[in-house]
């Protein structure tokens, strides 16, 4: 029986695939909400595991560093990724072409969370939406290059 965690890892993959095969670009039939958007790919390390973990994201830039939303589409919790960073904020991204590490920072309320993310809800949509199906505050992670 195929779980809701598998289904999501097998997205993620060929939304990945997709995205190394287009440089940095995800094509509508693999990306379906992702297809247009500025796409990057957050490795980061389990929390529990210490195993490196890929995770396709949507982002906005802010300052020369990226702007990323703990959304996991509104759900009632935060998704994996956002806990292995808070655990493990050394990180690997890549946008485009590009690999680099990079240090993320979490910023969970106030202004400059408000800001940042009205930047992602200009870019996509939902995320607005998001915001209105849970009763979390949407963290904002923002990404800075340490190469």
């Amino acid at each position: 029986m195929t779980t809701e965690k598998d289904q999501m890892r097998n997205i993620n993959e060929h939304v990945i695939e997709d995205f190394r095969a287009n440089n940095g670009a995800v094509e509508v039939a693999m990306g379906g909400f992702f297809a247009g958007k500025p796409i990057l790919i957050l490795h980061n390390t389990g929390a529990k595991t210490g195993e490196q973990r890929l995770n396709p994201l949507v982002y906005a830039t802010h300052d020369g560093r990226y702007v990323v939303a703990a959304s996991k589409g509104g759900s009632p919790n935060h998704p994996h990724w956002f806990l292995n960073v808070r655990a493990n904020p050394d990180v690997t991204v890549e946008v485009d072409t590009e690999r680099f590490p990079a240090r993320a920072t979490v910023i969970e309320d106030g202004p400059v969370r408000d800001d940042l993310y009205a930047k992602l809800v200009a870019i996509m949509g939902q995320f607005a939406e998001y915001e209105t199906k849970t009763d979390r505050r949407i963290p904002v992670v923002v990404l800075e290059r340490m190469d």
